[in-house]
């Protein structure tokens, strides 16, 4: 399992089981609502940007050939242990809000780290507008210059999904409230 970076954890073991634990927590909310966007194929394609994809969204290191569930499954872990971490070190805080975590670790999921390192969504809840950084992710329904139902649908939630503006909120009002 990743652990966060050495420059936000300077309480040693006491932060790493903080770290632990909250990562493990944030993938269980995680990695179901990513991967019901995501979906799951087994064989790799071409995202609508001509990325090569497999799985429920792994773009890292796809190889062309046919992936099990098991290795499938394996993947959406790793993005979430991978990017979570990413999200972890950009913004510590998040580790006692497993619901914000998890809409931003999908979030970066989608966008990229260094996108989300870049993102007014982390200046906002770095700035403690936590409400306001889960409503600017709406704002990311472009891929290659067009807007996308699938991203809107990934951002907003639709009937039967839940968006990630959603699941950020669950946290976020309590948050900017002081009331967690």
């Amino acid at each position: 399992m990743p652990t966060p970076s050495s420059t936000t954890t300077t309480g040693g073991g006491i932060a790493a089981g903080v770290f632990a634990a909250g990562i493990a927590a944030m993938a269980l909310v995680a990695a179901p609502i990513f991967t019901s966007h995501e979906g799951e194929r087994l064989t790799p394609y071409r995202d609508v940007v001509g990325v090569l994809t497999v799985c429920s969204g792994e773009t890292r290191n796809v190889q062309n050939r046919t992936y099990t569930k098991a290795e499938c499954a394996a993947m959406t872990q790793k993005i979430m242990y991978d990017f979570g971490t990413e999200v972890y070190n950009a913004n510590p805080s998040i580790v006692n809000y497993p619901n914000q975590w998890a809409a931003h670790t999908i979030f970066a999921a989608n966008v990229g780290a260094g996108q989300y390192r870049r993102s007014t969504v982390l200046r906002l809840d770095l700035a403690g507008d936590h409400r306001g950084a889960c409503r600017y992710m709406r704002n990311y329904t472009y891929a290659g210059g067009k807007v996308f139902q699938g991203l809107v649908n990934r951002r907003t939630g639709t009937n039967d999904k839940v968006g990630e503006y959603e699941l950020c909120l669950a946290d976020a009002v309590e948050r900017d409230l002081g009331s967690i």
